[in-house]
């Protein structure tokens, strides 16, 4: 999620976490490592300058100094002072209760306003049953934008308000009296935005404040940008008196500044996060989440999260007992991608594994890789997918012709599922041996140490 910023900090708490025996000079050291990642990270120097302040007065303590594993409690206190800068606790969002609850998103053009609408008129469909959503098409400067969110609104089946002729104001002020009307439970406004911040962008937002007196302001703020998502959020922050930052695209090539500072400088809570292009990569922010994530320390809980939400727990067992009898195929194989697709980008979800963050960094993921493998085992017939020892070379050139791949991309999938399936014979021979116990035993003291 932040890229070369996570991998080196990873590293440095890594390098931490095995020294036995830690003195002030050492201390001072890494600090001033850690400095210099997240200044290159585009993190706003004074929020820096109090992060590294805060954790070198706990850190030279002399309960530090003197403790058994002093390597390990420095660790744990830059943690608990990342969280501290992130915000420390979460802040949800007013919930739809009627009336109706309005929600009005702000932000630059291109930060992500018109998706996050969608993206929070979906996620209000799923935890409240028959809860009524209606978004207001208020962005009529940006070509297509409310034909945007009208495709939008078709996918996740929430009704878009539009007002041919009128001005952003007054099209918000008529979807609110709309929703009264309707009982609307919850109005999301997807104001316009500009591409830098102007006295007529700042001047149209007060007076649809004015006019809607919503519940939410939420900035949706580009990760992306670094430092000047921070400028960015003060001077909307200043003019409208924000309730929440949105960040999005988080599933980019992010450096992390923008989500370390906005917090500390502006002193608005984040409360959303957003990551990824699909209406259901949305999250609550969690402080603590993102603080184990930004250092490399994983984020299992989330992750936990992601695969309740996703996938079948009667299909998990059912594949379960398919490995476990040898009999797990093509068909299987296919099966399992697509449910890993439906969780969101692959680098976002290895990120959320402890220990990840470094490697995440050397390794070079391809998100069409899922797509291929799809392609792949698509073009072979019922045959090929439940018995691929039938594949031969005629039968390779004919799948790789139809999936639009190469005979080596169709023979590295056959030679990582074959090697997948001698694996899971190897862990079934050893259960039958007694060793599977052990292995459970140590992943669950494992599970309990993270």
């Amino acid at each position: 999620m932040f890229g070369e910023l996570t991998g080196k900090l990873d590293t440095l708490l890594r390098n931490l976490r095995g020294v036995g025996k830690l003195s002030e000079d050492n201390i001072r050291a890494s600090l001033a490592e850690i400095r210099r990642a997240l200044l290159e990270a585009d993190v706003n120097y004074k929020v820096v300058k109090r992060f590294i302040s805060a954790v070198e007065e706990k850190a030279i303590g002399e309960e530090v100094l003197k403790s058994i594993e002093p390597g390990q409690l420095v660790v744990k206190i830059v943690h608990q002072e990342m969280v501290n800068i992130l915000g420390e606790k979460i802040v949800p969002l007013a919930p739809p209760t009627g009336m109706p609850t309005t929600y009005m998103i702000c932000g630059l053009q291109g930060s992500g306003k018109t998706t996050l609408s969608a993206k929070l008129a979906l996620q209000a469909k799923k935890k409240q049953k028959n809860v009524k959503v209606l978004m207001a098409a208020a962005d009529i400067y940006r070509p297509a934008a409310i034909q945007q969110l009208q495709t939008l609104g078709k996918q996740i089946d929430v009704e878009v308000f539009t007002l041919d002729g009128a001005k952003p104001p007054e099209i918000c002020r008529e979807a609110k009296k709309y929703a009264t009307k309707n009982f609307v439970d919850l109005l999301i406004l997807d104001t316009a935005g500009r591409l830098q911040i102007d006295a007529e962008l700042m001047e149209e937002l007060s007076d649809i404040k004015s006019a809607t007196k919503p519940d939410e302001i939420l900035l949706v703020v580009d990760s992306m940008t670094g430092q000047d998502a921070v400028n960015i959020a003060e001077s909307f922050n200043k003019q409208l008196t924000l309730t929440g930052v949105a960040l999005s695209k988080l599933d980019g090539d992010a450096r992390g500044g923008a989500a370390i500072s906005i917090r500390a400088v502006t002193d608005c809570p984040i409360k959303i996060s957003s990551t990824g292009e699909k209406v259901t990569d949305i999250e609550l922010f969690h402080p603590d989440r993102m603080a184990s994530r930004i250092l490399g320390m994983g984020d299992v809980v989330t992750l936990v999260e992601k695969a309740q939400e996703t996938i079948d727990l009667e299909e998990a067992a059912r594949m379960q007992e398919k490995l476990i009898k040898s009999k797990f195929d093509l068909e299987d194989f296919l099966t399992q991608m697509q449910a890993l697709k439906k969780m969101g980008p692959l680098d976002s979800l290895l990120g959320m594994i402890p220990g990840m963050g470094a490697q995440l960094n050397c390794m070079e993921i391809d998100p069409k890789q899922i797509n291929r493998i799809e392609a792949i085992v698509r073009s072979m017939t019922f045959q090929e997918r439940h018995n691929p020892k039938v594949i031969d070379g005629s039968r390779r050139k004919r799948i790789a012709r139809g999936s639009g791949t190469t005979v080596q991309d169709v023979n590295r999938l056959l030679k990582q599922f074959t090697a997948m399936q001698k694996m899971m014979k190897t862990i079934t021979k050893s259960s039958k041996k007694g060793l599977s116990r052990t292995v459970a035993k140590n992943a669950i003291k494992r599970m309990g140490s993270v």
